[in-house]
């Protein structure tokens, strides 16, 4: 009985035992997961290398485009306000597929009567608005201002089976085309311009008192889609955001308007002698030759003049572009038209601006001289700009870019009066608008899919333009502005966006259309980012050089992100996976702090630090000579310690010295007094270099910046040793606020107390 109970207490116990054991082993053994390291690779992300788009982020030796090109044909009723047209377009296939059909972008179509665009937009009642909204609201019949297509036909005028799917539409390939085939066929359409001050839109005229109008037109035209090698067809439908994927081809155009009405577009205008009076054409001469000063080429007595007409007569104006991506054109009687040349390279480029009287005195001032700066600046950090013009078009409630020409708002009062917001307004919507010329005019990304490809690049690049023009022209800046003062690209100015409310904010790979808060995520953030990267992370010399590896791989061809991606850091051999994953791919933010700082001096007596591994090691302190370091405010810590040198208060490091060291060495070698353990925490998501600025007690400081990596073992918080010579009074994070912190109140030490709006204003009433 003895031995069955003891065998029982046994079973018992070591039941028990294994138990615990498995307890135990369940408590270590934490749920598994994935790699969520902020510096894993992008390889999940990216798409696998192959012969159309290599590793490196360059085009493969398969890489292929299509071509489209264009004879054009088109009439302006200026009493309809109808624009018809009738078109050829010839169509290469150069992909390794057999096309059996090809998709035509319908872009007018957003503004047909029975168009969807709008109804996949919330909308709720306004208990209090203004007659005329209410009226164009609830009272007014829909405009409808899509595409009547007439007919689609094949070049020996047989119909072609079409197919119209909203924004989209089909046409049916008699034969398939196989690699290298190329077909032609043609489309004939008319379409109701809008009003787009009073209707919006990206083009159309605005309706002066008198009944002119001014033409900014585009997206006129059935225009090819893009079929490449990432999608295929790229014929998601235009909703009135996201904008455009198109091929690059050649155009032959022919545009008809009244007599006098003056015009330009996309390409060189081929008939200008039969349109243009002999004095023009002296002073068209004079501005090839003009490189400081716009010349004008229509003055505004004679817009004045034309103003008061109403000719019967036509002209017809033929301009001819070779291998841009689109067309666009704008044509009034009220031109003020004024150029000069910019010399890129071994080339004249001419700036040129066509406004009406109501631009001025703004537009005369200013608006050539900004066309002028930004291809200076574009081209010096992209390559040289390819075309012959660049225009920049005065109309209202305008920003918006076409190939060779760009239509942009700002505009004085009716005494010619304007007020700061109104001229940096005016003059940054011409930098962008011009600077698209570049992004995504020649580096040509798909907008539809990617809108900060071209709207955050530029948006960038704008902000490196506009810095050059208020160092390039003093003249266009206010008096107390020392800089031109940009909206966006500085650090500081995204932070609000950035650590604003997460159920309104997404990544920036993401499609336009989807996005929240689109200026923000289209616009400010991605060009914030690469500012921060050229600035910050990267620095210029290395960030320059692979931003214009990538224009010059991809101009004039389709670059995705990851193309962009991969060849800054090809060209740089800088990793910024780290940097894509945190700032492109997540909506997480910059917070870095600093969450504790302990000063310590060296002292002679053995600290607890050393009993303790001494007596865990049964070793003898005096044997191992050992130099002390104590932290102050500590029981160990005696004032006498702020005296002495290091080597005064450590027997130890005095010996070690003399061993060592020759006399002329030690007269030299520097004897750190003060050591520092600073402790960062990193309540944000985004790992970012730690820049700090250290202050001295005698007033000098220094800068110290640790790369991103510092995070890659520890994303909560790291910790910096430092030795210094001079005394430490003041710490502080990121002083030029230049990695987008959202809460600098975690980012000094000693912490800085900051007045509340209640002590402010106490002092303000007690002063």
């Amino acid at each position: 009985m003895r031995i069955l109970k003891f065998l029982c207490l046994s079973i018992a116990f070591i039941s028990l035992n294994v138990m615990a054991q498995e307890q135990n082993q369940e408590e270590a053994r934490k749920p598994g997961h994935t790699n969520q390291n902020k510096f894993k690779q992008l390889y999940d992300e990216f798409a696998t290398p192959n012969m159309f788009r290599t590793g490196s982020g360059a085009p493969g030796p398969a890489y292929y485009q299509q071509q489209a090109d264009y004879k054009i044909d088109l009439e302006i009723n200026d009493e309809t306000a109808v624009l018809s047209g009738y078109e050829t377009i010839t169509y290469t296939n150069n992909s390794p597929d057999e096309l059996t059909y090809l998709w035509i972008q319908l872009d007018q179509n957003v503004r047909s009567k029975d168009s969807p665009s709008n109804d996949i937009n919330s909308s709720n009642v306004t208990p209090a608005q203004s007659a005329s909204r209410f009226a164009s609201s609830y009272m007014s019949e829909s405009f409808d201002g899509g595409f009547n297509i007439e007919s689609v036909t094949s070049t020996d005028g047989n119909a072609l089976t079409h197919m119209i799917n909203q924004t989209m539409m089909r046409v049916e390939l008699p034969t398939a085309m196989k690699t290298g085939d190329t077909f032609s066929f043609n489309i004939k359409w008319w379409y109701q311009i809008n009003n787009h001050v009073t209707d919006g839109g990206r083009s159309g005229y605005e309706l002066f008192p008198d009944g002119n109008r001014n033409y900014v037109i585009a997206q006129f035209y059935p225009r090819m889609a893009v079929y490449n090698d990432v999608e295929g067809w790229q014929n998601s439908q235009f909703w009135g955001r996201d904008e455009f994927a198109l091929p690059f081809g050649n155009f032959e155009v022919n545009i008809t308007v009244p007599a006098d009405h003056l015009l330009d577009g996309t390409g060189k205008l081929m008939n200008r002698e039969d349109l243009f009076s002999s004095d023009m054409m002296k002073r068209y001469e004079k501005a090839k030759k003009s490189y400081d000063e716009p010349v004008v080429i229509s003055t505004q007595d004679e817009a004045e003049a034309r103003e008061k007409g109403r000719s019967k007569k036509k002209n017809t104006w033929t301009l001819y572009a070779e291998n841009v991506r689109d067309f666009g054109f704008a044509t009034s009687r009220k031109y003020i038209w004024d150029m000069m040349a910019v010399k890129l390279g071994e080339r004249d480029v001419m700036a040129v601006s066509l406004y009406s009287k109501e631009g001025n005195p703004l537009w005369e001032q200013w608006s050539t001289k900004a066309v002028a700066s930004t291809l200076k600046s574009y081209s010096r950090m992209t390559f040289d700009y390819p075309y012959h013009k660049a225009i920049s078009v005065h109309a209202k409630r305008q920003g918006m870019e076409y190939p060779m020409i760009c239509w942009n708002y700002g505009r004085p009062d009716e005494n010619g009066k304007y007020d700061d917001r109104t001229k940096y307004g005016m003059m940054s919507v011409i930098i962008h608008e011009v600077g698209h010329n570049f992004f995504p005019m020649i580096v040509n990304s798909d907008e539809r899919q990617w809108t900060w490809m071209d709207e955050g690049l530029n948006t960038f690049m704008q902000y490196v333009a506009e810095q050059d023009f208020g160092e390039w022209y003093p003249k266009a800046l206010s008096s107390g502005d020392a800089a031109y003062p940009s909206r966006r690209g500085p650090a500081k100015n995204i932070t609000g966006y950035m650590g604003g409310n997460q159920d309104y904010i997404a990544p920036i790979m993401t499609k336009g259309l989807n996005t929240y808060q689109f200026g923000n995520n289209a616009y400010g953030k991605p060009a914030t980012s690469l500012n921060i990267l050229r600035e910050t992370v990267m620095g210029r010399e290395l960030f320059d050089y692979a931003f214009k590896e990538y224009t010059h791989r991809w101009m004039f061809k389709h670059p995705t992100p990851e193309d962009f991606f991969r060849t800054m850091e090809d060209a740089s051999a800088f990793d910024l996976d780290w940097y894509w994953r945190g700032w492109f791919y997540s909506t997480d933010w910059v917070d870095i702090g600093l969450k504790e700082v302990k000063k310590y001096y060296v002292s002679s007596e053995p600290n607890q630090y050393a009993k303790n591994y001494a007596q865990s090691r049964n070793l003898n302190l005096d044997e191992l000579k050992l130099v002390y370091l104590v932290e102050e405010g500590s029981d160990e810590f005696d004032e006498r310690l702020r005296k002495g040198t290091s080597a005064d208060n450590s027997p130890s490091l005095k010996e070690y010295m003399m061993d060592n060291f020759t006399a002329e060495e030690r007269k030299t070698i520097k004897q750190p007094k003060y050591f520092y353990d600073i402790t960062f925490e990193k309540p944000g998501g985004l790992v970012m270099p730690i820049i700090v600025e250290f202050t001295y007690a005698d007033g000098t400081t220094k800068t110290e910046t640790y790369p991103a990596q510092i995070w890659r073992l520890n994303d909560n918080e790291v910790s910096k040793a430092i030795a210094s010579e001079k005394e430490i009074v003041s710490i502080k994070l990121d002083p030029k606020l230049e990695t987008a912190d959202i809460d600098t109140s975690n980012n000094s030490w000693p912490k800085e107390v900051k007045d509340s709006d209640f002590d402010k204003f106490k002092n303000k009433v007690k002063g």
